[in-house]
């Protein structure tokens, strides 16, 4: 079983190398190889489904993550091309890469244009575009300026793969220890680089999105402010997740109260879920929506009214059937914008 700090600290080594992954997607491959069998738990499934539009777009997307880590919990066995069928029959438009899942080093050396074309073309197959790519770099606030730029650096290369991967967002995550600096020092340290980050996104035309969890260093309300007050860059946002945002603010089933302190307008994208308000595996409990605690609707309002436009991704993290949760969340938000078209 992988927990959130195993996670974390596998993508560091597995984004040391130049990827190959993209070839097993090439045509003929074992895993572009579609047996047409549908994935199992599929009850309540609508084959008819189709992304809900309105004038403000909400593009309903899912992470590869949620896949991964119920694998590595739950046993469980999710073949690629079943899931990204599922993705298709239920009406999604994107999905969250992530650097180990269906296998590792699956981010691949942006100079490959061949491979990066392959790994396209594979999720195009099934009407889907890769919208984010999840990494992680606990150097980024190191105590050392030098370690500090050798992230920028890594980064640098991630969103040009990210770019050219057809992503038009970035998520983050600052997970570590301080490494001897105090809480305000690594503050400022995880600044300096959010500005890097800043102007490299914004010359690669992304959107970087930041996500603290609770038992991360940065771990409150005013933790997140002050690193997107610090960065002061319109393209260096946060990630909304009310299972973290709900921990963070005493577990009451009411992130959005946190939502509104950030700011819907500095929100990148979504990983929506619910939660118990409890921890699991290492960071907060993920549920399907309506099986928690959370005010979902409560959420979805003050997104609304806050003119959030953009994707709307569900993360299944460690969710013994993402199926499940995909699908809850899908149909609450498609039930939520019925009664709320612009």
């Amino acid at each position: 079983m992988k927990n959130r700090r195993a996670f974390l600290r596998d993508f560091a080594a597995a984004t040391g190398a130049a990827a190959s992954a993209a070839t097993i997607f090439a045509p003929g491959s074992a895993l572009a190889q579609s047996p047409g069998t549908e994935p199992s738990p599929r009850s309540n499934s609508n084959s008819n489904s189709k992304t809900f539009c309105n004038q403000r777009r909400w593009r309903l997307a899912f992470g590869l993550n949620g896949y991964e880590s119920s694998e590595n919990s739950f046993k469980n066995s999710f073949p690629i091309w079943e899931v990204l069928e599922f993705a298709q029959r239920e009406g999604f438009e994107g999905i969250e890469m992530v650097p180990n899942w269906p296998h590792k080093d699956m981010y691949v050396n942006p100079a490959d244009e061949a491979k990066i074309n392959s790994l396209r073309g594979f999720f195009a197959r099934y009407n889907l575009k890769i919208f984010s790519i999840q990494t992680f770099g606990p150097e980024s606030f190191s105590s050392s300026r030098a370690v500090r730029e050798g992230w920028v650096k890594r980064f640098t290369e991630l969103a040009r793969f990210a770019r050219k991967a057809g992503c038009e967002c970035m998520g983050f995550w600052p997970g570590g220890d301080a490494g001897g600096q105090t809480i305000d020092q690594a503050i400022q340290s995880l600044v300096w680089s959010l500005r890097e980050m800043g102007k490299v996104v914004a010359d690669e035309g992304l959107v970087l999105g930041m996500e603290i969890e609770p038992p991360f260093l940065f771990n409150k309300t005013e933790h997140m402010l002050r690193l997107l007050d610090g960065a002061d860059h319109p393209r260096v946002k946060a990630i909304y997740d009310p299972s973290h945002f709900d921990v963070m603010t005493g577990s009451r089933g009411k992130p959005h109260e946190m939502l509104a302190r950030v700011g819907v307008d500095r929100i990148a994208y979504m990983q929506f879920t619910d939660s118990d308000g409890t921890l699991f595996h290492g960071t907060s409990k993920h549920l399907p929506c309506g099986d928690g605690h959370v005010d979902i609707r409560a959420s979805l309002e003050m997104l609304w009214r806050g003119g959030f436009d953009g994707w709307f991704m569900f993360d299944a993290w460690d969710t013994q059937n993402p199926y499940d949760a995909c699908r809850k969340g899908r149909l609450a938000v498609e039930a939520f914008l019925a009664t709320h078209r612009s």
